[in-house]
């Protein structure tokens, strides 16, 4: 007879409340725990009952998932990896920009697609999981995580992450190419003091609940399975025993139904670095205690925890708790009937396919972003003869691809060797794309980082004899990416002066930055004519980089990052408060970015005219409806990305000089003009006042429409509000 939690007919519900009144304590715990899957795996399946491995691909995990069958009581394992910008752990996967990057697309509908091929491509090599996405709102650009983040707005953040989840997890969890997401780092993780990783973060509960939680709202509305807990500790408290993060607010007020997973031994930080435990016992306690479903990389939890069960000083009800949530998860993926194994030989046909190449060409192609075009340098004339293509990024794998890929550190020697012909590197994209009748010359000219690699003369000399040079400029996974963290946002090595001595030599130039960060560079912007920020492209940047160059492509991202002209200038971040005396700004510096939030260049024109409001009073629960007349005035075709902020202009607490709340992108044709229509919901009007109350306060409210966050590319109109 098949018992309860075996039958697929019963209910999901009705299958955990059985599977788990049969449970011990011990197998129960176990359901708690996650492990490296590359140390010794099958101990902790057999003889400690782990629910969920991470690091293992492939073949191993179909192993595995044999060995979890074959126990008392056959429960299946959750595999889970770190697919951030693809599945770039699995050396033949499609590797698409950083999120960073994605995010200078605006493009939620793009982002989506790329959540979908990732699954898709993680499902074959066996993987239920993947710890993604970043929903920190980045503060300070020294922090080596900003390429992992969309940005620096908390609304951008929260859609473009809403619709990588919705691509993720697809529409239902038991379809076996569907993957369950996990928003991190909850919460305030880009908020520390310095932009020092994983240390205090000196952040107030109305800033929490104004700045760094909507992201997470939003993708508790859209369904996230997972939560990750952050690293740092808020006000002395780690977030890992934050009852009001993971309690309060994420499963009471959110209604939150998934499971929340600590980050890499998050619980035994508690005890070993930030000491606010003084025994491991203690620390497992209250990682239980405080709403922690599944721990990882913490192999003695299991133990403890069974023994403060045993000692009546845990709960069971906690273990209980914690354990229904991850089962409900197991059973909603199918993994205890048709979706256990995986037919990992039909994965050969859809990993790293040319259509899953063609979004991230597509993806690349739309987070590039043009900084600057003195001159219309660009798109470069297709009756160049000689082009020098120099600078240390200009061939550099790794630098494009940035961290989380096969070889950027995490998975040590496990990890497998990408194919450098699988990458398109900007100097090969270059190549490809001139006629027979160019000749592409390269030189490095100096390392990253490496005085000893240098050789400016040489690259000097060589641009002496070209049409044009185009030099490749950056950072590398030395300088950002996880543990990295910059006091020095310039540009590193000789770097910059090799592009001084290029310079000096009069031939044309133009700057192409290969990065994980915005960067310092103020001498860039006022002496290279053409400057393209590209991030971290992925594996098809060269292609795209190339495409921009020579005009096949109309550069369309827009910056979700403000660029500062020096490291001591931050915050630059745009949604900055008022009240700063000295004329706003530093007596040597101006308060304004050198490149602002939402902005971007283009190879066509677009100018706004008319902005106008449906009502110009708002009765209690009405959104604001801003109309704006959007023409492109140039000779190409283009997208824009029009952008909608609000100013609260006199409010109980002080709030930023502006906020985005909408925002859409438009395809236009030369000569075109369209209205464009933005909606802004009366909730989204809403501050968090001194009573951490969630409210619309009467008043006027400035409605802003145009193509970036600066003053001069914002038309203007007010609206009353009579909440």
């Amino acid at each position: 007879m098949t018992v309860v939690y075996q039958d697929p007919s019963r209910s999901i519900n009705e299958r955990v409340e059985d599977l788990l009144s049969r449970m011990t304590v011990e197998e129960k715990v176990g359901q708690m725990c996650q492990m490296d899957g590359r140390r010794d795996p099958e101990k902790w399946v057999r003889e400690k009952h782990f629910g969920s491995l991470l690091h293992v691909l492939g073949e191993a995990s179909q192993e595995l998932q044999k060995v979890a069958e074959q126990t008392r009581l056959g429960i299946p394992i959750l595999f889970g990896i770190d697919a951030i910008h693809g599945h770039a752990f699995c050396p033949t996967a499609t590797v698409f920009p950083t999120q960073l990057g994605l995010s200078c697309s605006w493009n939620p509908d793009l982002v989506e697609e790329i959540g979908r091929i990732t699954a898709l491509e993680a499902s074959y090599t066996g993987m239920h999981w993947t710890f993604s996405p970043v929903l920190g709102t980045a503060r300070d650009l020294r922090w080596g995580r900003i390429d992992e983040t969309f940005g620096e707005d908390p609304y951008l953040v929260g859609v473009l992450g809403a619709a990588l989840i919705r691509g993720y997890q697809g529409h239902d969890l038991a379809d076996p190419h569907t993957i369950l997401a996990c928003a991190k780092h909850y919460a305030g993780y880009p908020g520390t003091r310095g932009g020092r990783d994983a240390s205090e973060a000196d952040i107030t509960q109305r800033n929490m609940l104004s700045t760094f939680l909507p992201p997470f709202r939003e993708a508790a509305l859209a369904g996230c399975a997972t939560f990750m807990t952050a690293y740092q500790s808020i006000d002395g408290v780690p977030c890992t025993a934050n009852r009001w993060l993971l309690w309060d607010v994420l499963k009471e007020d959110w209604g939150f139904e998934g499971f929340v997973v600590t980050d890499w031994d998050n619980v035994g930080r508690m005890h070993t670095e930030q000491r606010v435990y003084a025994t491991m016992k203690e620390a497992v306690r209250a990682a239980a205690e405080s709403g922690n479903d599944m721990i990882m990389t913490t192999p003695v939890f299991y133990d403890l925890a069974v023994e403060l069960v045993r000692e009546g000083k845990l709960d069971i009800a906690h273990v209980d708790e914690a354990c229904r949530r991850v089962l409900r998860l197991k059973f909603r993926l199918g993994l205890f009937d048709e979706n256990r194994y995986v037919a990992l030989e039909e994965g050969g046909q859809v990993i790293g396919c040319a259509a899953h190449r063609r979004a991230a060409l597509e993806s690349a192609c739309q987070s590039i972003v043009l900084l600057k075009n003195e001159g219309d340098l660009l798109p470069l004339s297709a009756d160049l003869q000689r082009i020098a293509v120099i600078g240390p990024n200009a061939d550099d794998v790794r630098a494009q691809l940035g961290d989380w890929v096969s070889w950027s550190g995490q998975l040590g020697e496990h990890a497998g060797a990408r194919a450098r012909e699988s990458v398109v590197t900007v100097l090969d994209g270059i190549r490809a794309r001139v006629g027979p009748g160019c000749q592409v010359s390269y030189a490095m000219g100096c390392d990253v980082l490496d005085p000893d690699t240098e050789d400016i003369d040489s690259a000097t000399q060589l641009a002496k004899q070209v049409d044009v040079v185009i030099v490749v400029v950056g950072d590398n996974l030395s300088l950002n990416g996880e543990t990295h963290d910059r006091a020095n946002l310039d540009l590193s090595g000789r770097q910059q002066d090799l592009l001084e001595a290029l310079r000096s030599t009069g031939t044309p130039m133009v700057v192409v930055l290969i990065n994980g960060k915005p960067l310092s560079i103020p001498w860039i912007a006022r002496h290279v004519p053409a400057v393209v920020e590209a991030w971290n492209p992925g594996l098809e940047g060269g292609t795209a980089v190339a495409g921009v160059l020579f005009g096949d492509r109309n550069p369309s991202g827009r910056l979700t990052l403000s660029f500062p002209y020096h490291v001591g200038q931050q915050p630059v971040y745009y949604d900055q408060v008022p009240g700063w005396h000295g004329d706003q700004k530093y007596v040597d510096m101006p308060r304004e970015p050198l490149y602002a939030f939402g902005y971007g260049l283009s190879y066509t024109t677009f100018v706004y005219a008319d902005l106008r409001l449906k009502a110009k009073v708002l009765a209690r629960g009405e959104p604001i409806r801003a109309s704006v007349d959007v023409k492109n005035t140039g000779p190409r075709a283009g997208s824009e990305t029009v952008q909608l902020y609000i100013n609260d202009v006199y409010s109980s607490v002080t709030t930023p000089a502006k906020e985005l709340k909408a925002f859409v992108r438009v395809d236009l044709s030369p000569g075109e003009r369209r209205t464009v229509v933005l909606e802004v919901p009366y909730e989204a009007l809403a501050l968090v006042n001194c009573d951490l109350e969630r409210v619309v306060e009467r008043g006027e409210f400035e409605v802003m429409v145009g193509s970036s966050s600066r003053d001069q590319d914002l038309l203007k109109v007010t609206v009353e509000v009579k909440a």
